[in-house]
Protein backbone atom coordinates (compact mmCIF):
# COMPACT_ATOMS: atom_id res chain seq x y z
CA UNK A 1 0.00 0.00 0.00
CA UNK A 2 1.28 3.46 -0.91
CA UNK A 3 2.41 5.59 2.02
CA UNK A 4 0.99 9.08 2.78
CA UNK A 5 4.29 10.62 1.69
CA UNK A 6 3.81 9.13 -1.76
CA UNK A 7 0.42 10.82 -2.17
CA UNK A 8 1.85 14.12 -0.93
CA UNK A 9 4.58 13.90 -3.56
CA UNK A 10 1.99 13.08 -6.22
CA UNK A 11 -0.10 16.08 -5.17
CA UNK A 12 2.90 18.40 -5.32
CA UNK A 13 3.82 17.03 -8.74
CA UNK A 14 0.29 17.66 -10.02
CA UNK A 15 0.39 21.23 -8.69
CA UNK A 16 3.73 21.88 -10.42
CA UNK A 17 2.35 20.48 -13.68
CA UNK A 18 -0.69 22.74 -13.38
CA UNK A 19 1.50 25.80 -12.75
CA UNK A 20 3.78 24.89 -15.67
CA UNK A 21 0.81 24.52 -18.01
CA UNK A 22 -0.55 27.91 -16.92
CA UNK A 23 2.83 29.57 -17.61
CA UNK A 24 3.07 27.85 -21.01
CA UNK A 25 -0.39 29.14 -21.93
CA UNK A 26 0.66 32.71 -21.08
CA UNK A 27 3.91 32.32 -23.04
CA UNK A 28 2.11 30.95 -26.10
CA UNK A 29 -0.38 33.82 -25.95
CA UNK A 30 2.49 36.33 -25.80
CA UNK A 31 4.09 34.74 -28.88
CA UNK A 32 0.79 35.00 -30.79
CA UNK A 33 0.39 38.66 -29.83
CA UNK A 34 3.97 39.36 -30.90
CA UNK A 35 3.29 37.78 -34.29
CA UNK A 36 0.14 39.87 -34.77
CA UNK A 37 2.08 43.02 -33.81
CA UNK A 38 4.82 42.23 -36.35
CA UNK A 39 2.23 41.66 -39.09
CA UNK A 40 0.51 44.98 -38.30
CA UNK A 41 3.88 46.76 -38.34
CA UNK A 42 4.51 45.48 -41.87
CA UNK A 43 1.02 46.61 -42.92
CA UNK A 44 1.66 50.08 -41.47
CA UNK A 45 4.92 50.37 -43.44
CA UNK A 46 3.16 49.36 -46.68
CA UNK A 47 0.42 51.95 -46.08
CA UNK A 48 2.99 54.73 -45.68
CA UNK A 49 4.40 53.84 -49.09
CA UNK A 50 1.12 53.44 -50.98
CA UNK A 51 -2.54 54.04 -50.16
CA UNK A 52 -4.60 50.85 -50.20
CA UNK A 53 -8.21 51.13 -48.91
CA UNK A 54 -8.62 47.39 -48.41
CA UNK A 55 -5.34 47.05 -46.52
CA UNK A 56 -6.19 50.14 -44.47
CA UNK A 57 -9.49 48.59 -43.43
CA UNK A 58 -7.79 45.30 -42.50
CA UNK A 59 -5.19 47.27 -40.55
CA UNK A 60 -7.87 49.12 -38.55
CA UNK A 61 -9.68 45.87 -37.75
CA UNK A 62 -6.39 44.22 -36.76
CA UNK A 63 -5.41 47.10 -34.46
CA UNK A 64 -8.76 46.98 -32.68
CA UNK A 65 -8.54 43.19 -32.26
CA UNK A 66 -4.96 43.38 -30.95
CA UNK A 67 -5.88 46.09 -28.42
CA UNK A 68 -8.67 43.90 -27.03
CA UNK A 69 -6.40 40.86 -26.84
CA UNK A 70 -3.63 42.89 -25.17
CA UNK A 71 -6.06 44.12 -22.54
CA UNK A 72 -7.15 40.54 -21.85
CA UNK A 73 -3.51 39.38 -21.73
CA UNK A 74 -2.56 42.19 -19.34
CA UNK A 75 -5.41 41.12 -17.12
CA UNK A 76 -4.21 37.50 -17.10
CA UNK A 77 -0.70 38.59 -16.02
CA UNK A 78 -2.17 40.01 -12.82
CA UNK A 79 -3.46 36.57 -11.86
CA UNK A 80 -0.62 35.03 -9.87
CA UNK A 81 -2.51 33.63 -6.87
CA UNK A 82 -2.26 29.96 -6.00
CA UNK A 83 -5.75 29.14 -7.29
CA UNK A 84 -6.26 31.92 -9.83
CA UNK A 85 -5.93 29.49 -12.74
CA UNK A 86 -8.68 27.20 -11.37
CA UNK A 87 -12.33 26.97 -12.33
CA UNK A 88 -14.71 29.11 -10.27
CA UNK A 89 -17.76 28.18 -8.20
CA UNK A 90 -20.05 31.21 -8.05
CA UNK A 91 -23.05 31.43 -5.72
CA UNK A 92 -25.82 34.03 -5.77
CA UNK A 93 -27.95 34.64 -2.66
CA UNK A 94 -30.59 37.41 -2.77
CA UNK A 95 -31.08 39.30 0.49
CA UNK A 96 -34.27 40.26 2.27
CA UNK A 97 -36.87 41.87 0.05
CA UNK A 98 -38.69 39.00 -1.59
CA UNK A 99 -39.42 39.38 -5.29
CA UNK A 100 -37.34 42.57 -5.60
CA UNK A 101 -34.13 40.95 -4.36
CA UNK A 102 -34.81 37.68 -6.15
CA UNK A 103 -35.25 39.52 -9.45
CA UNK A 104 -31.95 41.31 -8.79
CA UNK A 105 -30.37 37.91 -8.17
CA UNK A 106 -31.60 36.74 -11.59
CA UNK A 107 -30.16 39.87 -13.21
CA UNK A 108 -26.75 39.15 -11.66
CA UNK A 109 -26.98 35.52 -12.73
CA UNK A 110 -27.54 36.63 -16.32
CA UNK A 111 -24.67 39.14 -16.04
CA UNK A 112 -22.15 36.51 -15.00
CA UNK A 113 -23.31 34.02 -17.62
CA UNK A 114 -22.95 36.72 -20.29
CA UNK A 115 -19.45 37.59 -19.01
CA UNK A 116 -18.42 33.92 -19.07
CA UNK A 117 -19.74 33.46 -22.61
CA UNK A 118 -17.78 36.49 -23.80
CA UNK A 119 -14.62 34.83 -22.46
CA UNK A 120 -15.55 31.48 -24.05
CA UNK A 121 -15.85 29.82 -20.65
CA UNK A 122 -18.12 26.87 -19.98
CA UNK A 123 -21.00 27.46 -17.56
CA UNK A 124 -22.72 24.68 -15.63
CA UNK A 125 -25.66 25.28 -13.30
CA UNK A 126 -24.95 23.22 -10.18
CA UNK A 127 -27.98 24.41 -8.23
CA UNK A 128 -30.98 26.62 -9.02
CA UNK A 129 -33.94 27.51 -6.82
CA UNK A 130 -36.49 29.72 -8.52
CA UNK A 131 -38.35 32.53 -6.74
CA UNK A 132 -42.09 32.27 -6.13
CA UNK A 133 -43.05 35.11 -8.51
CA UNK A 134 -39.82 36.00 -10.32
CA UNK A 135 -36.06 35.72 -10.09
CA UNK A 136 -34.09 33.20 -8.04
CA UNK A 137 -33.89 32.30 -4.37
CA UNK A 138 -30.38 30.96 -4.88
CA UNK A 139 -28.17 29.74 -7.70
CA UNK A 140 -24.75 28.13 -8.02
CA UNK A 141 -22.67 28.12 -11.19
CA UNK A 142 -19.52 26.24 -12.11
CA UNK A 143 -17.57 28.47 -14.53
CA UNK A 144 -14.83 26.52 -16.25
CA UNK A 145 -11.90 28.11 -18.03
CA UNK A 146 -8.30 29.26 -17.63
CA UNK A 147 -8.07 31.82 -14.78
CA UNK A 148 -11.83 31.78 -14.16
CA UNK A 149 -11.41 32.03 -10.38
CA UNK A 150 -8.68 34.66 -10.70
CA UNK A 151 -11.02 36.91 -12.65
CA UNK A 152 -14.16 36.31 -10.61
CA UNK A 153 -12.75 36.49 -7.07
CA UNK A 154 -13.14 40.26 -7.39
CA UNK A 155 -16.93 39.76 -7.45
CA UNK A 156 -17.22 38.36 -3.92
CA UNK A 157 -19.39 40.57 -1.73
CA UNK A 158 -22.74 42.34 -1.64
CA UNK A 159 -24.11 43.97 -4.79
CA UNK A 160 -26.65 46.81 -4.42
CA UNK A 161 -29.31 47.79 -6.98
CA UNK A 162 -31.29 51.04 -7.03
CA UNK A 163 -34.10 51.30 -9.61
CA UNK A 164 -37.76 51.99 -10.25
CA UNK A 165 -39.31 48.65 -9.41
CA UNK A 166 -41.20 46.86 -12.21
CA UNK A 167 -43.17 45.11 -9.45
CA UNK A 168 -44.39 48.34 -7.78
CA UNK A 169 -47.64 49.64 -9.29
CA UNK A 170 -46.89 53.06 -7.78
CA UNK A 171 -43.57 53.26 -9.67
CA UNK A 172 -41.50 53.89 -6.57
CA UNK A 173 -37.73 53.56 -6.27
CA UNK A 174 -36.45 50.40 -4.55
CA UNK A 175 -33.07 49.29 -3.24
CA UNK A 176 -32.18 45.58 -3.37
CA UNK A 177 -29.19 43.60 -2.14
CA UNK A 178 -27.73 40.29 -3.32
CA UNK A 179 -24.58 38.59 -2.07
CA UNK A 180 -22.17 36.84 -4.41
CA UNK A 181 -19.73 34.21 -3.20
CA UNK A 182 -16.87 32.91 -5.34
CA UNK A 183 -14.63 29.93 -4.60
CA UNK A 184 -11.98 28.05 -6.57
CA UNK A 185 -12.69 24.49 -7.58
CA UNK A 186 -10.15 22.54 -5.54
CA UNK A 187 -8.19 19.57 -6.81
CA UNK A 188 -6.64 16.65 -4.95
CA UNK A 189 -3.60 18.73 -3.95
CA UNK A 190 -5.69 20.43 -1.24
CA UNK A 191 -6.53 18.42 1.85
CA UNK A 192 -9.61 19.50 3.83
CA UNK A 193 -10.57 17.33 6.80
CA UNK A 194 -14.33 16.79 6.91
CA UNK A 195 -15.81 14.43 9.51
CA UNK A 196 -18.88 12.46 8.50
CA UNK A 197 -20.45 13.06 11.93
CA UNK A 198 -20.39 16.81 11.19
CA UNK A 199 -22.62 16.44 8.14
CA UNK A 200 -26.37 16.37 7.63
CA UNK A 201 -27.25 15.12 4.16
CA UNK A 202 -30.72 15.66 2.69
CA UNK A 203 -32.01 14.49 -0.69
CA UNK A 204 -34.86 15.99 -2.70
CA UNK A 205 -36.23 16.19 -6.22
CA UNK A 206 -34.25 18.40 -8.56
CA UNK A 207 -35.87 21.10 -10.68
CA UNK A 208 -33.99 23.33 -13.09
CA UNK A 209 -34.65 26.88 -14.15
CA UNK A 210 -38.12 27.30 -15.58
CA UNK A 211 -39.09 23.81 -14.47
CA UNK A 212 -36.63 22.13 -16.82
CA UNK A 213 -34.98 18.80 -16.10
CA UNK A 214 -37.37 17.91 -13.30
CA UNK A 215 -36.45 14.55 -11.83
CA UNK A 216 -39.03 12.08 -10.64
CA UNK A 217 -36.55 10.65 -8.16
CA UNK A 218 -34.79 12.37 -5.25
CA UNK A 219 -31.44 12.90 -6.95
CA UNK A 220 -30.62 16.40 -5.66
CA UNK A 221 -28.41 16.59 -2.57
CA UNK A 222 -28.12 19.23 0.14
CA UNK A 223 -25.28 18.98 2.69
CA UNK A 224 -25.16 20.98 5.91
CA UNK A 225 -21.86 21.28 7.79
CA UNK A 226 -23.15 21.39 11.36
CA UNK A 227 -20.16 23.06 13.11
CA UNK A 228 -20.15 26.05 10.74
CA UNK A 229 -23.71 26.09 9.43
CA UNK A 230 -22.45 26.08 5.82
CA UNK A 231 -25.01 24.67 3.39
CA UNK A 232 -24.25 23.48 -0.14
CA UNK A 233 -26.51 21.83 -2.70
CA UNK A 234 -26.22 20.21 -6.11
CA UNK A 235 -28.88 19.10 -8.57
CA UNK A 236 -26.98 19.36 -11.85
CA UNK A 237 -26.29 15.64 -12.20
CA UNK A 238 -28.87 12.94 -12.81
CA UNK A 239 -27.60 10.59 -10.13
CA UNK A 240 -27.69 11.19 -6.39
CA UNK A 241 -24.12 9.87 -6.07
CA UNK A 242 -22.76 12.41 -8.56
CA UNK A 243 -24.64 15.26 -6.92
CA UNK A 244 -23.31 14.21 -3.54
CA UNK A 245 -19.74 14.28 -4.87
CA UNK A 246 -20.29 17.72 -6.42
CA UNK A 247 -21.77 19.05 -3.18
CA UNK A 248 -18.84 17.65 -1.18
CA UNK A 249 -16.38 19.39 -3.51
CA UNK A 250 -18.26 22.65 -2.99
CA UNK A 251 -18.14 22.14 0.79
CA UNK A 252 -14.39 21.51 0.65
CA UNK A 253 -13.92 24.76 -1.23
CA UNK A 254 -16.07 26.72 1.23
CA UNK A 255 -14.31 25.33 4.30
CA UNK A 256 -10.89 25.93 2.80
CA UNK A 257 -11.76 29.50 1.89
CA UNK A 258 -13.21 30.06 5.35
CA UNK A 259 -9.91 28.97 6.89
CA UNK A 260 -7.93 31.27 4.59
CA UNK A 261 -10.19 34.19 5.51
CA UNK A 262 -9.71 33.43 9.21
CA UNK A 263 -5.92 33.42 8.86
CA UNK A 264 -5.99 36.69 6.90
CA UNK A 265 -8.14 38.33 9.57
CA UNK A 266 -5.72 37.17 12.26
CA UNK A 267 -2.79 38.56 10.26
CA UNK A 268 -4.50 41.95 9.90
CA UNK A 269 -5.26 42.09 13.61
CA UNK A 270 -1.64 41.31 14.48
CA UNK A 271 -0.47 44.07 12.13
CA UNK A 272 -3.04 46.49 13.49
CA UNK A 273 -4.99 46.71 10.23
CA UNK A 274 -8.72 47.22 10.00
CA UNK A 275 -10.12 43.89 8.79
CA UNK A 276 -12.76 44.16 6.10
CA UNK A 277 -15.81 41.95 6.31
CA UNK A 278 -15.52 40.62 2.76
CA UNK A 279 -18.62 38.45 3.07
CA UNK A 280 -21.03 41.15 4.15
CA UNK A 281 -19.56 44.36 2.75
CA UNK A 282 -21.21 46.26 -0.06
CA UNK A 283 -18.69 46.19 -2.89
CA UNK A 284 -20.62 47.70 -5.80
CA UNK A 285 -23.71 49.80 -6.47
CA UNK A 286 -25.79 49.62 -9.65
CA UNK A 287 -27.89 52.80 -9.76
CA UNK A 288 -30.58 53.30 -12.43
CA UNK A 289 -32.66 55.99 -10.71
CA UNK A 290 -32.48 59.02 -10.53
CA UNK A 291 -29.33 58.65 -12.71
CA UNK A 292 -27.41 55.75 -14.23
CA UNK A 293 -24.09 54.73 -12.70
CA UNK A 294 -22.32 51.56 -11.63
CA UNK A 295 -19.61 52.20 -9.03
CA UNK A 296 -17.18 49.86 -7.27
CA UNK A 297 -16.75 51.11 -3.71
CA UNK A 298 -13.40 49.37 -3.21
CA UNK A 299 -11.59 50.86 -6.20
CA UNK A 300 -13.66 53.96 -6.99
CA UNK A 301 -14.03 52.88 -10.62
CA UNK A 302 -17.38 53.81 -12.13
CA UNK A 303 -19.21 53.93 -15.45
CA UNK A 304 -22.42 55.52 -16.70
CA UNK A 305 -23.20 52.62 -19.03
CA UNK A 306 -25.06 50.46 -16.56
CA UNK A 307 -26.80 48.33 -19.18
CA UNK A 308 -23.45 47.30 -20.69
CA UNK A 309 -22.33 46.11 -17.23
CA UNK A 310 -25.50 44.04 -16.82
CA UNK A 311 -24.76 42.61 -20.27
CA UNK A 312 -21.46 41.25 -18.98
CA UNK A 313 -18.98 44.11 -19.46
CA UNK A 314 -17.16 43.47 -16.18
CA UNK A 315 -13.53 43.48 -17.35
CA UNK A 316 -12.84 47.16 -16.51
CA UNK A 317 -13.99 46.58 -12.91
CA UNK A 318 -11.97 43.37 -12.64
CA UNK A 319 -8.87 44.97 -14.18
CA UNK A 320 -8.82 47.93 -11.79
CA UNK A 321 -9.43 45.66 -8.79
CA UNK A 322 -6.57 43.30 -9.72
CA UNK A 323 -4.20 46.19 -10.39
CA UNK A 324 -4.93 47.65 -6.95
CA UNK A 325 -4.45 44.27 -5.32
CA UNK A 326 -1.11 43.90 -7.08
CA UNK A 327 0.04 47.38 -5.97
CA UNK A 328 -1.00 46.59 -2.38
CA UNK A 329 1.16 43.46 -2.40
CA UNK A 330 4.14 45.33 -3.86
CA UNK A 331 3.95 48.32 -1.50
CA UNK A 332 6.25 48.19 1.56
CA UNK A 333 4.62 47.26 4.87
Amino acid sequence: MAQPGFWNQQAKAQELISQTNALKTKYDTFQQLQQQYDELTVSAELLTEEADPQLANEFAVGINKLQQQLQKFELSLLLNGRYDSHNAILEIHPGAGGTESQDWGAMLLRMYIRWAEQHHFTVETLNYEAGEEAGVKSATLMIKGQDAYGFLRSERGVHRLVRISPFDAAGRRHTSFTSVDVMPELDDTVNVDIKSDDLRIDVYRASGAGGQHVNKTSSAVRITHLPTGIVVASQAERSQLQNRQTAMNMLRAKLYQRELAKKEQERQQIQGEQAENGWGSQIRSYVFQPYTMVKDHRTGYETGNGQAVLDGELDPFINVYLQQQLKAKQSPA
